[in-house]
This record gives structure tokens, C-alpha cells and sequence, in this order.
């Protein structure tokens, strides 16, 4: 574990706070004998808020990639993998509004070391009143309906992920690339933890908690049916060329019933919903479909 080169992808916009709190927790990460290579590469989704030179001034040693203000997680994640440092052992997405416990690497690093075979590793964290918020996800009873793992005392297998903090050894970014393109937002995390998960690649939740992070507020409900359609469809939540992407790959025989779902939930009264079988086929996953960075 001593010495482990770690490239860290990052995304940004106009939070510079958080943004700055979130680096310094990651240059505050300690071990016992344990050195960290760490090379930050953070892409700034055309912050208007004096991000991008407040971490400059502050931390030069971060490499910061100058973008427009229509990039999210997805799209901000594969281009900072594309500036990540050749040859390291480890990617590590890190949400920018994360503040990482002192040991969230080495603990990271040790799980990523202890198996027979390389693993993705997931960190749970909580929220400021000490509530799990975002970590691993295992599978219900329905593909792609996925629940929280919560907080546990041994290293476990997941299903998948939320992407707020996840170890990627080389030989599994050699093996799945990066976030996939056709997932700009949310999406590319559940994505890639489920072809990790079909090609045989574990996907492990560590024990404990390695940081902070609050849970994004769900929105006020919007009273017409064409705003709620609007706003389910739009590229935060589950813009549907991405989201039938996932249905289509990961869905089975339910894809095109889990596709149509969250939008003909959006439409119809919840009562004619499930009198027209929706509200019984599978569901679209609680918080799931929102990971990654939220704007």
C-alpha cells in the first residue's frame, strides 16, 4: 500500500466551498506507514464563482481542465480519466462535495488489496446528522431497481454503485474504460458497476464510513403533468436516451416496461397508473438514478 499512485477525477461548477473543502480533506489523508501519490485532476464545468483559481492559489499541484458549463459528472469524470496520470495504480472518483474522513484511502487501498483478484471499491458515507447517504447498491427483486447497502463492518459484495467515492485498479480501467459516453449525468455510475458486475469484476463496499455527504433534496412536486415529464426527462434525473441505454443493457425482457415507467409515472395520476399495471411492473431505483454530481 505504501507508495500507491492514485489519479483523482474530479468535477466542479459553482460551488467553491465545498470544493475547497473537499481538497483539503484530501490532502489531510493519513496512514499508518502509509504514502499516497496522489495526482487531482479536476475539471471545472465553467464555474463562474472563482473556483477554478481559488483551488489554483491553494493547491497548485492540481491539474484543473477548463470547461463549459453544459458538462456534468458523467461527461466531467471520463475527461478527467483522460488526463489521469499514465500508468497509476488507482482511479479514484471523488464527488467535489465530499469531505473525506483521515483514513477514507488507506482504507480504501487495504479492501482493494486484501482480495485474491482486483476489485472496484465503493466508500459508504453519511450525512451531516450521521444518516448513510450514498455507497454500494445490491439488486431487489427487479433489474435495475437497486437498494442502499447501508454501513458495514466487513468488506461485502455490491451489485453497483453510486459514484461519490469509488477505487478503480488499473486492471479494471484497462478492462472497462471509464464512464461510459452516452451517460452525461447520473446513470454512468449504476452503468459501470453493473458491466463490472457482468464481466466477473468484484464490486466491494468497505467497511465503516469514509466521509460526508449530504443527500441531494428531492425537488418540490411539480403539479402539471407536462412540468413533472419535463423535469423527470431532463438530463438530471433520466433524460431518455441515456436512460433507455441502461434499460436496453441492463434491463432484460423488462426493458422497454422499465424505460416507459418513471415517465408514464410522471404523466398519469398515481391511482391510473396502477390501474394501467405500471405501479405493479418493476421500478425505476430510489436515489439510484441520481448519483454522481449534483448542480
Amino acid at each position: 500500500m505504501s507508495g500507491a499512485q492514485i489519479s483523482v477525477l474530479m468535477t466542479c461548477h459553482n460551488r467553491r466551498e465545498k470544493t475547497m473543502a473537499c481538497l483539503r480533506s484530501l490532502a489531510g489523508q493519513v496512514g499508518r506507514g502509509t504514502t499516497f501519490d496522489l495526482r487531482v485532476v479536476l475539471v471545472d464545468a465553467g464555474s463562474s464563482d472563482g473556483t477554478a483559481e481559488a483551488v489554483t492559489a491553494a493547491h497548485p499541484d492540481v491539474l484543473v481542465i477548463p470547461s463549459h458549463d453544459g458538462i456534468f459528472w458523467g461527461g466531467g469524470t471520463a475527461e478527467a480519466a483522460r488526463h489521469a496520470a499514465p500508468g497509476a495504480d488507482h482511479h479514484l472518483w471523488l464527488n467535489d462535495d465530499v469531505v473525506l474522513e483521515g483514513d477514507a484511502l488507506e482504507t480504501l487501498l487495504r479492501v482493494a488489496e486484501e482480495g485474491d483478484r482486483p476489485a472496484i471499491v465503493v466508500g459508504q458515507l453519511r450525512d451531516g446528522a450521521g444518516r448513510p447517504s450514498y455507497g454500494g447498491l445490491r439488486r431487489d427483486r427487479w433489474p435495475l431497481r437497486m437498494v442502499p447497502m447501508g454501513v458495514v463492518s466487513r468488506p461485502t459484495r455490491c451489485t453497483t454503485m453510486n459514484g461519490n467515492v469509488v477505487l478503480v485498479p488499473r486492471e479494471i480501467v484497462a478492462i472497462l474504460g471509464s464512464v461510459d459516453h452516452r451517460f452525461p449525468h447520473a446513470m454512468g455510475d449504476i452503468d459501470y458497476g453493473l458491466r463490472a458486475s457482468a464481466a466477473g469484476v468484484p464490486v466491494v463496499q468497505a467497511p465503516g464510513v469514509v466521509g460526508v455527504c449530504d443527500r441531494n433534496t428531492s425537488s418540490t412536486p411539480a403539479r402539471w403533468p407536462v412540468t413533472r415529464l419535463r423535469r423527470v426527462a431532463s438530463v438530471k434525473e433520466l433524460p431518455p436516451r441515456a436512460w433507455w441505454s441502461l434499460c436496453l443493457r441492463h434491463g432484460g425482457r423488462w426493458s422497454l416496461v422499465l424505460f416507459a415507467k418513471p415517465y408514464v409515472d410522471a404523466v398519469l395520476p398515481r391511482r391510473l397508473g396502477a390501474a394501467a399495471g405500471v405501479e405493479t411492473a418493476p421500478g425505476r431505483r430510489p436515489s439510484a438514478s441520481r448519483a454522481g454530481l449534483r448542480r
